[in-house]
């Protein structure tokens, strides 16, 4: 649901699923085939396991991070990770790049421009996102929803942002 102003949308677990359905249907359409889906962490990694199980490929993460300051709304400096996670050895053929979003575009422009650098097993790489935002400088290859207002967006899970384990213990008190 966005907000009347246009600066906030709240997703709840049912729509991002539908969403997330949504993306792996604009890939499935394209009629390309990958040989397997690398995700960002931790955005992309919910979106990038429901398409790994959809399209029966292996799964690969690297974990980048770029939200510090201000309970994550302000963006600091990007950190790549050095090494990228997969159960195929190295990654390696066409690769499908998931995220969850193209906010300002500056991460998956870095991530892009690294991987085509550094990993030349990499034969063909695309990008699928649920959202991109109107802000954005990348263009992914597959995206659900454009965000022209640049919307801050409240995914379900963030509920666990705040929740620690003293805050948990409290819950399941009996």
């Amino acid at each position: 649901m966005l907000t009347e102003d246009g600066k906030h949308l709240y997703v709840s677990y049912d729509e991002y699923h539908n969403l997330i359905e949504k993306l792996a249907l604009k890939v499935h359409q394209s009629g390309w085939e990958f040989d397997t889906i690398l995700c960002l962490a931790r955005g992309g990694m919910r979106p990038g396991d429901i398409l790994s199980r959809i399209f029966d490929k292996p799964l690969a993460i690297m974990s980048t991070s770029s939200y510090r300051a201000e309970a994550g709304t302000l963006q600091g400096h990007l950190d790549i990770a050095r090494f990228i996670t997969t159960p195929k050895g190295e990654i390696a053929g066409k690769v499908l790049l998931v995220d969850d979003l193209a906010d300002s575009g500056h991460t998956l422009n870095a991530v892009i421009s690294m991987l085509k650098n550094s990993y030349a097993p990499i034969t063909e790489l695309r990008s699928a996102v649920i959202w991109t935002k109107g802000i954005s400088n990348f263009t992914p290859d597959y995206s659900v929803e454009f965000l022209s207002t640049n919307p801050w967006i409240h995914q379900p899970f963030e509920a666990y942002d705040s929740l620690d384990p003293e805050k948990l213990l409290e819950k399941w008190m009996v």
